[in-house]
């Protein structure tokens, strides 16, 4: 799918779902932002994938739960190429354990990350898109956003909130030419799930009519889809992908 001259900031891409986004959006021509907080390295990592595949792609550091690097975020992006026609809120942060043994800081740094940082980044960009009567904002959900997980309280609490964000959003935005859609994945094959024990993950991928593992490239397919015209009258909705796990 060719979106080439189109630019999207992509927030925690140095990692497993955003890091495929990343590359598979920048092989369709799309210049991207590679948002990311700690790990250098890695950052390094997917501007050299990106680079080597013809790609363009610039890394900025910063933790995205500031509302002041999130302006920041956004105008680095405008003025390395123009404009953001796509936003990727994809930076996330999972605490798994009984709602009875968390913390008080662990509720503020999921939600400080997972929501706030949705709030904080798709406001800035929103002011950018709404002049050129487009855009096309993606945000990365879960199904524990839909369902709720046990054991997952804090996590589900801020997946759900993105979904009614983006649905809200999405309506508000319409009229505007600028979409707004989530991506709920099931279980994705990424360092988040490493906590879990073999037995544990040989249980859950049992449990999966399609036999495995999401991909972070099946994530990214689907991103990709909903930030081109061919997605064009698809806004404020959440989609699922998640082999028919739920």
């Amino acid at each position: 799918m060719n979106l080439s001259g189109k630019t999207a900031v992509i927030t925690g891409a140095s990692k497993g779902i955003g890091r495929s986004t990343a590359l598979a959006m920048a092989e369709c021509g799309i210049n991207v932002i590679i948002n990311y907080k700690s790990d250098d390295q890695a950052a390094v990592e997917i501007l050299a994938l990106i680079k080597a595949a013809g790609g363009n792609a610039k890394a900025i550091k910063g933790d995205i739960s500031d509302y002041r690097f999130a302006r920041q975020l956004i105008t680095a992006a405008v003025e390395s190429f123009g404009k953001v026609d796509i936003l990727v809120n994809n930076a996330g942060i999972s605490k798994s354990g009984l709602f009875t043994d968390m913390h008080e800081s662990d509720w503020d740094d999921i939600i400080d990350t997972n929501l706030k940082g949705v709030f904080n980044c798709t406001h800035h960009a929103v002011k950018q898109m709404l002049p050129h009567k487009s855009g096309s904002i993606i945000n990365i959900s879960s199904v524990w956003g839909n369902t709720g997980g046990a054991c997952e309280v804090f996590y589900s609490t801020s997946k759900g909130g993105i979904n009614a964000f983006t649905k809200a959003l999405g309506k508000e935005l319409a009229p505007a030419g600028i979409r707004v859609n989530a991506i709920a994945p099931g279980i994705i094959d990424t360092q988040m799930n490493q906590h879990f024990s073999t037995a544990v993950l040989k249980n859950m991928q049992s449990e999966i009519p399609g036999q495995r593992f999401g991909q972070g490239a099946d994530v990214a397919k689907l991103a990709i889809f909903l930030a081109s015209e061919q997605a064009d009258y698809i806004t404020a909705q959440v989609i699922t992908i998640d082999g028919g796990w739920t």
